[in-house]
């Protein structure tokens, strides 16, 4: 399973640290990426990082957030600088793993609210 965590209340322009772990019987994980959903909206790929190190980010969010993995790749960060309102929304963290093709899952995490106030 993954495990989302460092979601709160915020106001615009503040920062906050989310962070994402991955349980040990997740193999082999590839790439990961964090998700959000904001209320009566689609879940849409905010950051994504791949085993490498390289990153992908949406636009609305270049510059402000920062995605990373931890050094036993398990684990994943998203920093978010200058937040906005419109960032309000609650944060998946997804992991796609395997050590053979017919091992491959994709896991996601429960969630983690941020909301941004004006």
């Amino acid at each position: 399973q993954l495990v989302e965590s460092g979601g709160g209340l915020v106001q615009a322009g503040g920062s906050l640290r989310l962070s994402c772990v991955a349980s040990a019987d997740i193999l082999c994980i590839s790439d990961m990426g964090w998700y959000r959903q904001a209320p009566g909206k689609e879940r849409e790929l905010v950051a994504s990082i791949t085993s490498r190190g390289r990153t992908n980010y949406a636009d609305s969010v270049k510059g402000r957030l920062t995605i990373s993995r931890g050094d036993d790749r398990n684990a994943m960060y998203l920093q978010m600088n200058n937040l906005k309102p419109e960032d309000t929304a609650v944060y998946y963290c997804n992991s796609k793993s395997g050590c053979t093709v017919e091992a491959y899952r994709s896991d996601w995490g429960k969630g983690t609210l941020v909301t941004v106030s004006s």
